[in-house]
C-alpha cells in the first residue's frame, strides 16, 4: 500500500505501454491521469522495441494491446516474462473473447480490461503494482536468506557450512576419479593481538580487508571461505601439490606486504597454512580439516608466516593429535566432573619446623577404573588453554574436602594447591577464591598455592598483583620448580613468597652429581636469606633425605617420604 501511496503522491508511475494505436494510448493515459496517476511512459508497438524498453530500466507495470499488426498480447507476455517474473501485464483490448482472456491470465497476464469499461484500469494497476512489489520483496527476501545461509556476514565469503559442502563433494570427485584437489587451511597469526587492543571493529575490518587480498589469487573454480574467527579455508580444484604450495606462499606473501592501518597506527600481519592433498586415502570432511588444522598449528609452531604440509610421520603433528584429542577428553571431564584429588604428604627435616601437618593436592583424571596421571594431560591442557578451569575445579574440590572434614579450620597444617601460569592472567580468579572461602568455610591461612618458577617470572606483573592481593587475605605462596632457571634468584626480592620448592632434577640426583648438590645447597641458602622455608622434591631415599638434613633444608616430598594418596 505505501508504494502505491508513492506513486499517487510523489513520483510517476513507470508505464511500458504497448500499442499500435496513439489515439488509444492518449486516451488510456488521459483516464489514468483522471485516476490520481502521474504515468511515466514509453509507447512500443513490436518486439525488438519492447525488448529494447525492457532492457533499459525498471518498469513498474505493462499495460498491452491485444491484437496488433504482428504482434500480439501473448508476444508481449512471452517477451516480459524473458526480462521479469515479476513484472504485472494488463492486457486492455476492444475485442478479446473469454476463452482467449482465460488463455492470457494461464500466459501469465495479471489482468484483462475493456478499453469500454476502463472504470477498472485504475484499481487493477493499484492491486497489480501492490501485488508485485510483494512478490519482488518476497522474492528478495528469499534470497538474501539463501545467500545468508551459505555465505559468511562479515566477508561475503562462502562460510563453513557451504566449504564442507563443496570439500565434500571434491573429496567424492577424488575418490571416483582419482582427480586430486587441495585444502589449505588459514590462520591469521596477529588478528588476537589487533582485535584485543584496538577493539572488534578494527578487527572486522582487518578481517574484510585481508578476505579481499586473498581472494585475488582464488581461480573462478576455486572457493575460499571464512570457517570462523581468524580462519579461512581454501579449495583448489584439480590441482596438484606442486601448485597448490605456489599459491599458499603467494597468499602469506600477500599478507606479509600488507600494512593493515587502524587509526593511524600501521600493523603487520601474517598467514599459517595448513595444506592437505585431497585423494583417495581419505574418507570424511572431518578427517581433512583435522590434518589442515594440525599442519596450520605445526606452522605456527615452527615460526607462523609459513606452509607446512600435513604428513602422517611428522612427530609434532602427530603429538598435536593426540593434544587435540585429550582436549575433547579433558572438556568432558570437566563437564561431567571426572577429575579426582590425591594428596602427598611433606615431612619437616629439621626439629624446629615440626608445626603442623603439611601436605600437596595433586590432580588425577578418572575414567571407569583407570587413574590417569597429571602427565597425560596437562601438556595437552595447557596447549589448549584449559588448564584455568582444570584449576578452578582442584580449588573447588580442595576447598570442599577440607571444609568436609574439618582440616580446613584446624589452628595448624598446611595444604598446597598447585596453580597454572594461564590462571593467573584471569582477573577474577580472586574472586572466585574469595567466594569458596565463603562457601566452604576456610581459613586462609591453611592454603599454600604452588606456582612455577618459570609461570612466575613469564607473567610477573599478573603474578605480583594476585599474590599481594590473595596474601592480605592470610593465604600463603610458594615458588615451585626452583632452580631450573638460575637467572630467577634476583626475583625473589619481588615475588612475595613463604616457601621455595627446590626443583627435584636437581635433588634427584644430588649424591652421585656435585652440581646438582652446589645447585640444591645454592637454593637453600638463598631462601634461607630471603626469609623463606625450603623444600626439596623427588625426594627417593633415605640418604637423599640425610644429606637435604644436612645441608639444611626444611621440608622433604617425594616417593621415599610418602606415595600420592587418592582422598577417601
Amino acid at each position: 500500500m505505501a508504494e502505491i501511496q508513492e506513486h499517487r503522491n510523489q513520483e510517476y508511475l513507470k508505464l511500458l505501454l504497448v500499442d499500435d494505436s496513439e489515439d488509444d494510448a492518449l486516451l488510456l493515459l488521459r483516464e489514468l491521469r483522471k485516476g490520481g496517476l502521474k504515468p511515466d511512459y514509453k509507447l512500443v508497438d513490436n518486439e525488438l522495441d519492447l525488448a529494447d524498453a525492457l532492457k533499459e530500466q525498471p518498469w513498474d507495470i505493462v499495460i498491452t494491446d491485444h491484437n496488433m499488426p504482428g504482434f500480439s498480447s501473448f508476444q508481449a507476455l512471452e517477451v516480459t516474462r524473458r526480462f521479469s517474473d515479476d513484472l504485472p501485464v494488463i492486457i486492455v483490448s476492444g475485442t478479446i473473447g473469454e476463452g482467449v482472456a482465460v488463455s492470457a491470465m494461464k500466459a501469465g497476464a495479471q489482468d484483462y480490461i475493456m478499453k469500454d469499461n476502463l472504470s477498472r484500469l485504475i484499481p487493477a494497476i493499484d492491486r497489480e503494482v501492490r501485488e508485485s512489489y510483494v512478490r519482488k520483496a518476497k522474492r528478495k527476501a528469499e534470497s538474501t536468506l539463501e545467500h545468508m545461509a551459505f555465505h559468511d556476514s562479515l566477508t561475503d565469503l562462502a562460510n563453513r557450512r557451504e566449504f564442507e559442502r563443496r570439500l565434500a563433494t571434491a573429496l567424492e570427485d577424488a575418490r571416483e576419479t582419482g582427480r586430486q584437489h587441495v585444502l589449505l587451511y588459514l590462520d591469521l597469526d596477529q588478528f588476537k593481538i589487533i582485535n584485543d587492543t584496538c577493539g572488534h571493529i578494527a578487527g572486522d575490518e582487518l578481517l574484510k580487508q585481508v578476505s579481499g587480498r586473498l581472494a585475488q589469487h582464488i581461480r573462478s573454480d576455486d572457493t575460499l571461505a571464512r570457517l570462523g574467527g581468524d580462519e579461512f579455508g581454501v579449495l583448489l580444484r584439480g590441482c596438484d601439490a606442486v601448485h597448490a604450495a605456489k599459491v599458499a606462499e603467494a597468499l602469506c606473501e600477500e599478507v606479509r606486504e600488507y600494512r593493515f592501518v587502524w587509526q593511524n597506527k600501521p600493523f603487520s600481519v601474517s598467514l599459517s597454512v595448513g595444506m592437505v592433498v585431497i585423494n583417495r586415502d581419505y574418507d570424511t570432511t572431518a578427517e581433512l580439516l583435522s590434518h589442515a588444522d594440525l599442519a596450520c598449528y605445526a606452522a605456527k609452531d615452527r615460526g607462523r608466516n609459513n606452509v607446512q604440509v600435513y604428513k602422517s610421520n611428522d612427530k609434532d603433528m602427530q603429538q598435536r593429535q593426540t593434544d587435540m584429542q585429550w582436549t575433547s577428553r579433558i572438556q568432558q571431564a570437566l563437564h561431567s566432573r571426572s577429575f579426582c584429588l590425591c594428596h602427598q604428604e611433606m615431612v619437616a627435616l629439621q626439629p624446629e619446623n615440626v608445626d603442623g601437618f603439611r601436605t600437596e593436592f595433586l590432580v588425577r583424571l578418572r575414567q571407569g577404573n583407570d587413574i590417569i596421571p597429571p602427565g597425560a594431560f596437562i601438556p595437552a591442557a595447557e596447549r589448549f588453554n584449559l588448564m584455568p578451569k582444570i584449576d578452578r575445579q582442584v580449588i573447588e574440590m580442595a576447598f570442599r574436602y577440607l571444609d568436609q572434614t574439618g582440616l580446613g579450620r584446624e589452628p595448624t597444617g598446611t595444604y598446597f594447591i598447585n596453580l597454572s601460569g594461564n590462571s593467573l592472567g584471569e582477573a577474577d580468579l580472586f574472586d572466585y577464591i574469595r567466594a569458596l572461602v565463603r562457601q566452604y568455610n576456610i581459613l586462609p591461612p591453611r592454603i599454600c598455592f604452588e606456582i612455577t618458577e618459570t609461570a612466575a617470572i613469564a607473567h610477573l606483573n599478573l603474578t605480583l598483583g594476585f599474590i599481594q592481593q590473595t596474601r592480605q587475605d592470610g593465604f600463603q605462596f610458594a615458588l615451585d620448580d626452583f632452580g631450573c632457571g638460575m637467572s630467577s634468584f634476583s626475583y625473589l626480592k619481588t615475588l612475595p613468597v613463604d616457601y621455595l620448592k627446590v626443583d627435584g632434577s636437581f635433588v634427584r640426583n644430588l649424591l652421585e652429581d656435585p652440581i646438582d648438590l652446589g645447585i640444591v645447597d645454592a637454593c637453600n641458602r638463598v631462601g634461607h636469606a630471603a626469609g623463606l622455608k625450603t623444600i626439596a622434591e623427588f625426594v627417593e631415599n633415605d640418604d637423599i633425605k640425610q644429606r637435604l638434613k644436612e645441608l639444611g633444608l626444611d621440608y622433604a616430598q617425594g616417593f621415599g617420604i610418602a606415595k600420592p594418596k587418592m582422598l577417601e
